[in-house]
């Protein structure tokens, strides 16, 4: 029966208790934690071999192990056929359905005598392990700051309804410090994304050098593992707070594992410990996981001195950029393209831009009380943000004098061209232009009642406007109705005649006059 095999370490101790210090062979197998018979075959390998207590000051473990287990560790493999393990990982990497059994056998197709399945695949696992290896991330003081979204949620019960809603989990963690943000959102859009940045900042008293997101489509617009898109309105908070943002690489988790474990520690934490809470609203959770945030923050560290609260005041916040004067407030983006009114239209407003830039493409930039507009890059107008649908924003420096460069665009020249299709559309079109505070306001539905005599001819469109007038229905969307539902061609209702129907029974008008009808001269009795 084989001997249990020993470490040296323990080797030497079995020699030096059975050598130096005359232990009996079972007392010390009984101290070291082995079975006499290893002892007794530890002291016979040892004897056999020449060695003696001491041992010799220049025998380490390799020389020890060499000497008392030769035929162990001088034993001459066969020498097989080493496949090129490379070549055979990047096979696996391009086809998903590639498997080392038909790797094997394609290789035992070429060496019969090379190694069989089980020692393949340890082989290989061996190798691969070489891969794995994980350069440990160093965090300067300050300097990042990691954000995700954890996958758990928190339910949140409408009082009214009863309706249980689930609200997301914002989590932000200092690189150096492990110092940890979170909080409930009810989405992970783009305005709570960048909402939960600006309380973090708060929260820390301080900015970040570097901010490190996941690839979400709040912070990314388009995933690139070199040069990724990040989204213009987060540049502009980073842009606001003279911070960066450099977006982990797509699928590589460990180029923000602060943040995954900030995340698992959160959930077990923070969520875990309110469980069995119901909460009625989103600020009423926030104040809970804002109470249990704050004892994890000050929970003093297993292995380290201090706490994570400690640690950052003392190292990451002196080394941090400090908050400006107001915090960012969210903005977002689009393009707009400016309309021969020398307006653009945001969600239903329309907003006055230079009349030298109509029909230029515009980017606009709108908070919840301002809307810029920029070309080229250059601010070209600032105006309040309205939201009533449908009105016009306007000042009187975006107005042209002459209208020089658009002199056709003139209230005259639309009522003349509407006026081709009879004189009720010239009067709706004139209705529409004087209602306005400014005529170019009108010039929009002026235009597109006008365009519809391309589609149902100049007749019909001016029996639309006939028929609009005279139901005081004078707008594009009342003359379009007319037309899709084929009113136009139906009589007015001023025009339509009552049929009069003759019969002895019906009495007629004349009835209710006459004094010969029964018991007009009847009194009360």
């Amino acid at each position: 029966m084989p001997r249990e095999r020993v470490t040296m370490r323990k080797t030497r101790e079995i020699l030096r208790l059975v050598w130096s210090c005359n232990q009996s062979r079972r007392d010390t197998a009984r101290t070291c934690g082995v079975g006499k018979s290893t002892v007794d075959d530890t002291v016979s390998r040892a004897t056999a071999s020449g060695l003696s207590w001491p041992l010799p000051f220049d025998l380490d473990d390799e020389g020890l192990e060499q000497r008392l287990y030769p035929h162990a560790a001088n034993i001459v493999s066969r020498k097989l056929f080493q496949p090129d393990w490379q070549a055979l990982h990047d096979e696996l990497s391009k086809h998903k359905k590639l498997t080392l059994m038909l790797l094997w056998q394609e290789y035992k197709q070429g060496d019969h005598s090379g190694y069989q399945y089980s020692q393949f695949c340890e082989r290989y696992r061996h190798w691969r392990k070489k891969l794995d290896l994980t350069m440990r991330q160093e965090h300067r003081a300050g300097e990042k700051f990691f954000v995700d979204y954890s996958g758990q949620t928190l339910p949140i019960v409408n009082a009214s309804t009863g309706e249980i809603r689930d609200a997301q989990m914002f989590v932000g963690v200092m690189g150096c410090s492990n110092q940890t943000y979170a909080e409930a959102t009810w989405t992970q859009s783009l305005v709570d994304w960048i909402g939960s940045h600006v309380r973090a900042f708060a929260f820390m008293g301080a900015v970040p050098h570097c901010i490190v997101p996941d690839n979400l489509l709040s912070a990314v617009s388009k995933a690139c593992r070199y040069e990724p898109d990040v989204n213009p309105t987060y540049t502009e908070l980073a842009d606001h707070y003279g911070t960066a943002i450099v977006p982990a690489r797509v699928r590589h988790p460990k180029d923000k594992a602060k943040v995954e474990g900030g995340v698992l520690i959160a959930q077990r934490f923070i969520l875990a410990s309110l469980r069995n809470r119901i909460f009625f609203s989103l600020a009423e959770a926030n104040a809970a996981i804002r109470e249990r945030l704050i004892l994890l923050n000050n929970r003093p560290f297993r292995k380290l001195p201090g706490c994570r609260q400690s640690r950052f005041e003392e190292i990451d916040q002196p080394a941090m950029l400090p908050l400006p004067e107001t915090p960012y407030q969210y903005a977002q983006w689009k393009k707009a393209r400016v309309h021969i009114d020398y307006h653009l239209e945001l969600e239903g407003h329309f907003y006055s831009v230079p009349h030298r830039l109509v029909k230029e493409q515009l980017e606009v930039r709108y908070t919840e009380t301002i809307v810029e507009c920029l070309y080229k890059g250059n601010r070209v107008a600032s105006h309040p943000r309205s939201f009533i649908q449908g009105k016009h924003t306007t000042k009187p420096e975006h107005m042209p004098k002459a209208h020089r460069e658009f002199a056709e665009w003139t209230p005259q020249r639309i009522i003349s061209w509407a006026a081709q299709s009879g004189t009720a559309t010239a009067q709706v079109v004139e209705n529409i232009l004087s209602r306005k505070a400014y005529p170019e306001h009108g010039f929009r539905s002026c235009m597109g009642i006008i365009s519809l005599a391309k589609r149902y001819s100049q007749e019909r469109l001016e029996a639309a406007c006939q028929r609009a007038v005279t139901i005081n229905g004078i707008t594009y969307k009342s003359i379009k109705s007319i037309l899709e539902n084929n009113l136009d061609q139906k009589a007015m209702p001023g025009q339509m005649e009552l049929l009069l129907v003759t019969h002895e029974n019906i009495r007629g008008t004349h009835y209710y006059n006459d004094d010969r009808r029964p018991y007009a001269d009847t009194t009360d009795h």
